[in-house]
């Protein structure tokens, strides 16, 4: 049995932080809040590109993209 080890990581804090945050700034930080719900790596540059660029809506989009693509393969077991 073949099977590959990604960079998702199990952060419960992180993930009930970023939905309560999600839902205070009206969907705002929701690329964030998916980010960190599904373990993404990089979650925090996430939150710091939506922060920062989310407003003008393509960074929004950027950062929401960010948040759903696949997790990245870092093994082999």
């Amino acid at each position: 049995m073949s099977g590959f080890v990604t960079d998702q990581r199990n952060r419960p804090v992180s993930a009930v932080v970023a939905v309560i945050v999600a839902i205070v700034t009206g969907g705002y930080m929701l690329p964030w809040a998916i980010a960190a719900l599904r373990g993404k790596a990089n979650h925090w540059t996430i939150f710091w590109v939506n922060l920062l660029a989310g407003w003008t809506v393509i960074g929004w989009i950027i950062a929401l993209v960010m948040s759903l693509t696949s997790h990245r393969p870092v093994g082999r077991f």
